[in-house]
């Protein structure tokens, strides 16, 4: 897990310093905001519509072989950036094309990524494992975001593009030699996932090799625990985590303060998001009334912030925005990872990339026109009202049973099969 998580900082290093030149890139091509803002959404675009594809074959094949080879194709894809930039081939249709593929790739490499660090942990540190996955993350961005002014002023632009190229090389070459906790300590044992497990090769010997896309979307469709988890998550991702926007808004309009006061905010922000992924590791057995008690309050601090007086008064409530956020996220990604038996986490996480690239992608249009209409203020404490409102709903959504598909038999000597079993029967008392 030490080898692994370094080679992530290594490899989100490369993200961030690639996705800031990216975005200067593309203005000094066309001298666009909305062309740069174009090519976020290309690269995104394969998301929502191949996430399932991808998420089947994740199931279908060898994780530590799919992790390895998706993320030596994006070290290609890296390399062959940074060749056009350098020799002064690269146009912007060109760019389009390679950020699709890109995010085509990425469709496979994020659940495949996401389970295999899963799979070096027993199953009661898979909390702790993400949360170091998320401070990973926010420290990646950090020093990759300061690495990218400091790259494109000594070497040029294209030396991000070649830093990302060899952090994904770095990521597939350590794949190899990481040992897998034993399947029977890191795969969940409750009454209702065994049958599960049970039929799990079977049912993927029918799948055939992209396996059955339409029964992740089944499971996830049955399962009210993850449903309350996605409509909490989407709801807080539309309203509530944009605060690049709305705080940016908020200070340079009814604050009137300026950016420099901007980026202590974001500073702020950035610093309590790592202290709350620490914070989360603490966490051993999150369930969907975690995160949407966390995304309540969270809600709650937003709408007190839109009552913000003060620049002071607000960066003091940036921070526990921060951590309450942070925590939240984890808790969900905990219960997205572990709640499917393992046969279905590809599918699952799936169906999860395709919901949240469609709520990341109308999220900011449609905050930005309630702001546009209700002010910076208005806003932020009708969209805090908004989470807590839906999460309330979403508590009582989840706590009804899970029915389970059948599970599909070949026909056998007139034995009927059992009846779906649900959570209630099973598990009184795992919500």
């Amino acid at each position: 897990m030490r080898w692994w998580s370094a080679a992530n900082l290594v490899s989100n290093v490369g993200t961030w310093m690639q996705l800031t030149v990216q975005n200067l890139l593309v203005l000094q091509l066309t001298g666009s905001a909305a062309t740069t803002g174009l090519s976020l959404a290309v690269q995104a675009a394969p998301g929502l519509l191949l996430s399932l594809v991808g998420g089947s074959l994740v199931d279908s094949w060898p994780r530590k072989l799919t992790a390895s080879v998706s993320q030596a194709l994006l070290g290609l894809v890296g390399f062959a950036t940074a060749a056009f930039v350098a020799t002064g081939m690269l146009t912007v249709p060109l760019l389009m094309v390679l950020a699709a593929v890109t995010g085509s790739i990425a469709t496979v490499d994020n659940p495949a990524c996401s389970l295999l660090g899963n799979d070096l942990v027993k199953r009661k540190d898979v909390p702790s494992a993400i949360a170091l996955g998320s401070v990973v993350h926010s420290a990646g961005r950090l020093i990759g975001t300061a690495a990218a002014g400091a790259a494109v002023a000594w070497f040029g632009m294209a030396s991000a593009y070649l830093v990302n190229g060899v952090s994904f090389l770095a990521v597939a070459a350590v794949i190899p030699f990481l040992k897998l906790v034993p399947k029977e300590e890191r795969e969940p044992q409750t009454a209702h996932e065994r049958p599960a497990q049970a039929t799990a090769k079977p049912a993927r010997r029918r799948a055939g090799l992209g396996g059955d896309t339409r029964e992740g979307l089944v499971y996830f469709a049955r399962n009210p625990r993850l449903v309350a988890l996605a409509a909490i998550t989407g709801i807080s991702a539309i309203f509530g985590r944009n605060y690049q926007l709305t705080l940016a808004v908020l200070v340079t309009g009814p604050l009137a303060a300026g950016a420099g006061a901007f980026s202590t905010v974001s500073t702020v922000l950035a610093v309590g998001g790592m202290a709350g992924a620490v914070l989360a590791g603490c966490l051993r057995k999150p369930a969907v009334r975690h995160v949407a008690t966390l995304a309540a309050a969270g809600a709650l601090l937003q709408v007190v912030a839109g009552f913000s007086p003060s620049l002071a008064f607000l960066i003091l409530l940036v921070a526990p925005m921060a951590v309450v956020e942070s925590v939240s996220d984890t808790a969900g990604t905990t219960v997205l990872q572990t709640e499917p038996p393992a046969h279905m986490r590809g599918r699952v996480l799936g169906v999860w990339r395709s919901a949240s690239t469609g709520w990341g992608l109308v999220g900011p249009p449609l905050l930005g026109a309630l702001m546009e209409f209700a002010g910076a203020r208005g806003g932020l404490i009708a969209g805090g009202l908004a989470i807590v409102a839906v999460t309330g709903a979403a508590q009582l959504l989840q706590q009804r049973p899970v029915r389970l598909p059948r599970p599909r038999r070949r026909a056998s000597s007139g034995t009927a099969p059992a009846p779906a079993a649900t959570v209630a029967e099973a598990e009184p008392a795992t919500v």
